[in-house]
């Protein structure tokens, strides 16, 4: 079993933000993978979300993924060996 654990907040404080718990999870979750702090599959799991639906509230608040050099040249190995096949 996965362990948990709980974040207060100030009282009134979701409701300034005129948000709800799931939607906080959900800001946390975009913010900690835009820092790069959580991993996609992590921060979905924060959210509540698969990832795909994840990936839309990233597409949504225009948030990029996390692609870098290395992966791009994973990719291009990978197509190149379809290509060789």
């Amino acid at each position: 079993m996965a362990e948990s654990c709980t974040l207060e907040l100030p009282a009134g404080l979701l409701e300034a933000a005129r948000i709800t718990a799931d939607d906080a999870k959900l800001e946390l979750a975009l913010a900690l993978f835009a820092r790069a702090k959580l991993s996609l599959g992590k921060a979905a799991e924060l959210a509540g979300l698969s990832v795909a639906d994840f990936q839309l509230q990233m597409g949504l608040r225009k948030l990029p993924p996390h692609y870098w050099v290395d992966d791009a040249a994973d990719d291009a190995a990978v197509f190149a060996s379809f290509r060789s096949a």
